[in-house]
C-alpha cells in the first residue's frame, strides 16, 4: 500500500489538468522579466503621478540563505505592496543587501572563505530564493552594501557628519567582544553577551569615532509622539532614550568638586555616601595610600565585565571604599566616596549620590557593606523614626531634611535645588538621557573604510570628497587578532598614504564603520541608485521620500531605526534634507515560531523556504504564512497546516476552470459584496490572516451545493488575492482573456451597499422570551408587519391562545418577543 505523501506534509503529485504551481510560477516570474513588470525606469520614477514607496528591511547575506522568518517579513511587506498597486499607487518597492559587517565576516571566517568571494555568492543565491519567492522587487534599483558605487556614499555620509560637528574621535570605555575581537555598542550588548556569538563581553578603553546622536535626544523622543509607528517600537526606543529630569549637584571632596545627576534632589540630606564609576577621572586623587591596592585590584576587576551588564540589579553587591569623603552640601556631613561596578561613566557624570533610604539598589549595598540608611521620605501612616527594611520609593513629606520637613516630594525637588542654587552655587536643573552617543568605530576587516587620514602635524584630516570612496583593500589574511587594531592596517600599500591637508606622510584610519550606518541610509539612496554623480538626486527624493511604509522587525528598535531616525534628522540639520522622519508609517511584524517553540536547529524545527516552494509553490507558502495568525503578532508554523491553504488554491483552480459566463447568483453577489469590504478594510491593517479566511469563506459560497461559478464571481477574487498568491492570480486572470499583467490593468473592486442588505431575514419569534417559532421577512420590514407576520405563525398563535398580548419587543431583522398573559 503506498502512503499518502499529505501525510507527510507532502504535495501530491501533480497532473496536467491539475494546479501545478512550479510550472506556473516559473512562467510568471519569467513573464515579469520579460514584461519589466515590477521595474522603474528613472524616467518613471519622476513622472510618476501617485508614488508610494513600500520598504523592507534588506538581508544580512550572511548564511546558507534567507529562512522563513526572513520570508514572513518579505511576503507581508510585499502585500502591502501590491495591494496598493491594485489600489492605483505607483510602488515602488525596490530590494538590496546589507553585505558589509560583522555577520558576514562571521560567517566568511567560519566556512573559512573570504568575504571578497563569499559575499558575491551568497547575494546571487540571496536574489534567487527572493525572486522565486514572487516579490513584486524593483531589481534596476538594488544596493549592495560592499559594492564602492554604494559605500562611497556612505563614506560621504561620514564626512557630511563630521564637517557638521557631529562627529567626534575620543577614547571612552568600550564593549569588546573577545571572539568577534570587536567593540560593540550598548545595543548589540544582550544580558552580557555579544548579540552574534553570545560571547560574555569585556570592557576596554580605545579610542573611538562616536555620532553624537545624544544632542538630537530631545526630538527622537518628542517626535514619536507624531510618528505612526508600531506602539511597541515606539516603546522601546522611549525607554531606551530613557529621558529624566533632574539636577547637578555639586559634593566636595578636599580639592575635587564632584557632580552627580539626581532625579531625586527632595533626597539630597539622605545620601549617606557617594559612589563612583571605576573610571572616574578623580578616582586616582581620591585613593588614599591604604586602599590604593584594593582600588586597583578591584578597577582591573571591573574592566573585564561589559557596560550593560553592570548596569542590571546583582543579587551580590561589589564595591571599594576610596580612603576619601565628600561633604554633603545640603547638611554639611561628611561622606565616604565608593567606587562600585554599576556607575557608569557615560550616564550622567559617572558619580552618584547613595540614598539608600530610597532607592532600592543603594539600599542593598549600604547593607551589604554597613553603611548608614536614613529616612528622609515618610508615606502615609510613617514618620520620621519609622524604621526601613528596604528602600521606601513611593510618595510622602520631607523628613529629617532641616527647613523642608512637612514639604511635598514635587516641592521639595524644586526647593532644595533652589536653596543650594542661591546659597552656595552648587546645584541646577538638567534634563538626562540614558542614550549614548553611537560608537561607530568596528576594528573588522568587513567594513566601508573611515575616509579620515591621521597626520602627525594636521591630526585627523577627512578625505575630500573628490577621493571618494576610499577603497577596501583586498586582503587573504584578513582575520582579527586581540590587538584592538583592524587588519587593514597590514595592507601597506593601502595604510600610508599622503596627508590630504599638507601632503606629508600619513596613514588612513584602520577602523571601519559599524554596519549600521549602511542600513541607517539605504533607503535614502534606493530611489538615486542609477545616479554614479551624486548620493540623493535632489527630484527623486523629494517625490520618495519619506518612505510610505515600512515593514520589519521589532527586534531593530534600538539599532537600525534609531539609527536611521537620527541619520535623517542630522542630515535634514545639514540642508541635504527637507524631512526629519524617514517613514511616515512603521509597523513591526510578529515573530514566527515552529510547532509551538522558537526555531532553533538543535531543536530541528527549522522551517526551509526553498523545501516548501518545491513541494508546495511560493503562492502556498506565502498564503500559509500571512494565514498563520493576526501578521503583527506572528504564528505557529505548523507541517500538516499548509495543507489548508494548498487545498484552498486547488479549489480555486477548479473553479476557474469550470467557470461559465453569466450574471452572479443573487446570493453569491450579496457575499461577494461582503466579502471585497472586509478584504478592502483589513489588508490595509495587515490583519492579513481574516481577510484571507473571509476570501476562503467566499470560494465556499461560490462552490456551494456543487453549483458551476460564474467568472463574474470569480473575477473580483482572483484581484483581491493576487497580492498573497501572484503567480496563480495572473494565471487565471489571464485564462479569462486578459493580455496585461493583472497588476497592471486589474483594477481593485468595489463594493456596494445596497447589495450587503438580505433580500429576505429570518426573525426568531419568542413569546414570553421562549422561542416559538421563526418568520421570513423582506429585510427592513416595517414593525407592524413584522408582528403580524409573527402572530399569525401556526405555532407562535397556539401559545397565544386564550392570552392577552400585553407588549412587543422588536429587534429589526433579527427577533421579535411577545409578552402577553
Amino acid at each position: 500500500m503506498t502512503a499518502d505523501p499529505r501525510a507527510r506534509g507532502q504535495a501530491p503529485p501533480r497532473s496536467p489538468d491539475r494546479y501545478d504551481p512550479e510550472r506556473i510560477e516559473r512562467k510568471w516570474q519569467e513573464e515579469w522579466d520579460r514584461r519589466g513588470t515590477n521595474l522603474f525606469t528613472d524616467e518613471e520614477l519622476r513622472t510618476a503621478e501617485d508614488p508610494y514607496y513600500n520598504l523592507m528591511m534588506f538581508p544580512y547575506p550572511s548564511a546558507e540563505g534567507l529562512h522563513i522568518g526572513n520570508v514572513y517579513a518579505y511576503v507581508g511587506a510585499d502585500a502591502n505592496g501590491r495591494y496598493w498597486r491594485l489600489r492605483g499607487k505607483d510602488v515602488f518597492e525596490p530590494m538590496g543587501f546589507d553585505a558589509f559587517g560583522i555577520h558576514a565576516e562571521n560567517y566568511a571566517l567560519k566556512v573559512g572563505t573570504n568575504p571578497n568571494e563569499l559575499i558575491p555568492r551568497n547575494i546571487a543565491n540571496f536574489t534567487r530564493q527572493l525572486k522565486r519567492f514572487g516579490g513584486m522587487y524593483d531589481w534596476n534599483h538594488a544596493v549592495d552594501t560592499t559594492d564602492p558605487s554604494y559605500y562611497r556614499w556612505t563614506q560621504w555620509v561620514f564626512l557630511k557628519l563630521f564637517e557638521g560637528g557631529l562627529v567626534e574621535r575620543r577614547e571612552a570605555p568600550v564593549n569588546w567582544c573577545p571572539s568577534c575581537l570587536t567593540v560593540l555598542a550598548n545595543e548589540q550588548v544582550i544580558a552580557g553577551l555579544c548579540e552574534r556569538c553570545e560571547t560574555t563581553v569585556e570592557q576596554r578603553q580605545l579610542p573611538q569615532w562616536f555620532f553624537k546622536i545624544t544632542r538630537f535626544a530631545e526630538r527622537l523622543l518628542g517626535n514619536l509622539d507624531t510618528i505612526d509607528w508600531s506602539e511597541i517600537t515606539k516603546k522601546a526606543q522611549a525607554n531606551w532614550i530613557g529621558r529624566s529630569e533632574g539636577a547637578d549637584v555639586t559634593f566636595q571632596a578636599g580639592d575635587a568638586a564632584i557632580e552627580v545627576f539626581t532625579t531625586r534632589p527632595d533626597t539630597l540630606f539622605g545620601a549617606t555616601y557617594m559612589v563612583l564609576a571605576p573610571e572616574h577621572p578623580d578616582v586616582e586623587r581620591l585613593t588614599t595610600p591604604g586602599q590604593r591596592e584594593a582600588v586597583d585590584a578591584y578597577r582591573a576587576e571591573v574592566a573585564t565585565r561589559d557596560l550593560v551588564e553592570r548596569q542590571k540589579e546583582r543579587k551580590e553587591k561589589t564595591g571599594v571604599f576610596t580612603g576619601s569623603h565628600a561633604v554633603n552640601p545640603t547638611n554639611g556631613r561628611e561622606i565616604p566616596v565608593w567606587i562600585a561596578d554599576y556607575v557608569l561613566m557615560g550616564y550622567g557624570s559617572g558619580a552618584i549620590m547613595a540614598v539608600p533610604g530610597h532607592d532600592q539598589r543603594d539600599f542593598d549595598f549600604a547593607t551589604a557593606f554597613g553603611l548608614p540608611i536614613v529616612r528622609v521620605i515618610a508615606g502615609p501612616g510613617d514618620d520620621a523614626s519609622t524604621p526601613l527594611t528596604e528602600a521606601y520609593a513611593g510618595d510622602g513629606v520631607m523628613v529629617n531634611s532641616g527647613q523642608f520637613d512637612g514639604m511635598t516630594v514635587a516641592a521639595g525637588k524644586r526647593a532644595v535645588v533652589e536653596w543650594l542654587a542661591g546659597e552656595q552655587g552648587a546645584a541646577r536643573t538638567r534634563v538626562n538621557y540614558r542614550l549614548h552617543d553611537w560608537c561607530v568605530s568596528r576594528q573588522r576587516y568587513w567594513g566601508p573604510p573611515i575616509p579620515i587620514v591621521h597626520c602627525e602635524a594636521c591630526g585627523p584630516v577627512p578625505v575630500p570628497e573628490s577621493e571618494l570612496p576610499v577603497l577596501h583593500p583586498h586582503l587573504e589574511d584578513f582575520r582579527p587578532d586581540d590587538s584592538g587594531i583592524s587588519p587593514l592596517q597590514r595592507a601597506t600599500d593601502w595604510y600610508e598614504t599622503p596627508c590630504p591637508g599638507c601632503g606629508g606622510p600619513a596613514h588612513r584610519e584602520t577602523d571601519v564603520t559599524d554596519n549600521f550606518l549602511c542600513s541607517g541610509w539605504y533607503f535614502l539612496r534606493y530611489p538615486s541608485a542609477l545616479r554614479d554623480d551624486t548620493a540623493l538626486d535632489p527630484e527623486l527624493t523629494r517625490k520618495w521620500l519619506p518612505v510610505d511604509s515600512y515593514i520589519g522587525g521589532n527586534e531593530h528598535a534600538v539599532l537600525h531605526l534609531m539609527y536611521a531616525r537620527f541619520l535623517t534628522m542630522a542630515l535634514h540639520d545639514l540642508g541635504v534634507l527637507e524631512f526629519e522622519e524617514p517613514f511616515d508609517r512603521f509597523r513591526a511584524h510578529g515573530l514566527l515560531i515552529s510547532e509551538g517553540r522558537k526555531m532553533s536547529k538543535s531543536k530541528g524545527n527549522v522551517v526551509l523556504p526553498d523545501e516548501i516552494v518545491s513541494r508546495f509553490g511560493a503562492d502556498t507558502m506565502r498564503l500559509y504564512l500571512l494565514f498563520l495568525g493576526p501578521y503583527e503578532h506572528g504564528g505557529d508554523w505548523q507541517d500538516k497546516g499548509i495543507q489548508g491553504p494548498f487545498g484552498f488554491l486547488n479549489r480555486l483552480w477548479q473553479s476557474a476552470g469550470d467557470a461559465v459566463d453569466g450574471a452572479p447568483d443573487p446570493a453569491v453577489d450579496r457575499a461577494l459584496h461582503r466579502t471585497i469590504r472586509q478584504v478592502t478594510e483589513q489588508v490595509p491593517a495587515l490583519q492579513y490572516n481574516t481577510a484571507i479566511a473571509a476570501m476562503m469563506e467566499y470560494l465556499n459560497a461560490v462552490r456551494a451545493g456543487g453549483r458551476t461559478p460564474r467568472r463574474s464571481e470569480l473575477e473580483p477574487l482572483l484581484v483581491m488575492l493576487a497580492p498573497f498568491v501572484p503567480h496563480v492570480a495572473e494565471e487565471l486572470y489571464a485564462r479569462f482573456g486578459h493580455n496585461e499583467s493583472i497588476f497592471e490593468a486589474a483594477a481593485w473592486p468595489t463594493w456596494d451597499e445596497a447589495r450587503l442588505v438580505e433580500e429576505t431575514v429570518e426573525i426568531a419569534v419568542q413569546v414570553n422570551g421562549r422561542l416559538r417559532g421563526r418568520i421570513s421577512m423582506a429585510a427592513g420590514a416595517d414593525e407592524a408587519a413584522v408582528i403580524a407576520a409573527a402572530t399569525a405563525n401556526e405555532n407562535v398563535a397556539r401559545h397565544l391562545a386564550d392570552k392577552t398580548l400585553r407588549k412587543t419587543i422588536v429587534v429589526p431583522d433579527k427577533l421579535v418577543n411577545l409578552v402577553a398573559g
